[in-house]
């Protein structure tokens, strides 16, 4: 891990990250701790400083471990495959959908589960949610992309309303 001015710098064997640190708050690095202060204490500047916590804890667990998404695909005839870097998705539409994976993001798919995994917990979180947003599940039948161990809320439909009234 890097300072220079208001940059850190994290580098990891899976990744190398850089966040821009606000000028209200001072980051300083000793043996093995990172010690994060804020020079006035107002309301704005206590939550950059837990922000700025927050965010350098994610870049130092992203770097060493790594962040993952699963996503799972619902739905008669819906697939996903990978190819090279993009994912492929077969989601009902007259077309395939095509995802570009920016860097430092790999997709990989097992049966009907989409694993987004890479070092920025944001990118990921980012690229997971742009996935869901091609085919969101559908309240109905529950067709759809859904995050793994997204509950939906489901509907009841024509029929069974026709018959409680």
């Amino acid at each position: 891990m890097k300072i220079e001015g208001n940059i850190v710098k994290v580098k990891g064997p899976k990744a190398e990250l850089t966040f821009k640190v606000s000028p209200e708050i001072k980051v300083v690095l000793t043996e093995n701790q990172i010690l994060i202060s804020a020079e006035p204490t107002t309301k704005e500047v206590r939550a950059l400083w837990g922000l700025t916590r927050a965010i350098l804890q994610n870049m130092v667990s992203g770097v060493t471990v790594g962040f993952q998404k699963k996503l799972e695909i619902e739905g008669v005839g819906f697939k996903a495959n990978v190819e090279g870097k993009d994912l492929m998705l077969d989601v009902g539409f007259s077309h395939r959908v095509k995802i570009n994976g920016p860097a430092g993001i790999t997709f990989a798919v097992e049966k009907s589960v989409i694993i987004v995994s890479g070092a920025d917990k944001g990118l990921v979180g980012e690229v997971a949610a742009t996935i869901r947003r091609v085919k969101p599940p559908e309240p109905y039948k529950g067709k759809g992309i859904r995050y793994m161990g997204e509950h939906i809320r489901r509907k009841l439909g024509k029929k069974a309303v026709a018959t409680a009234g």
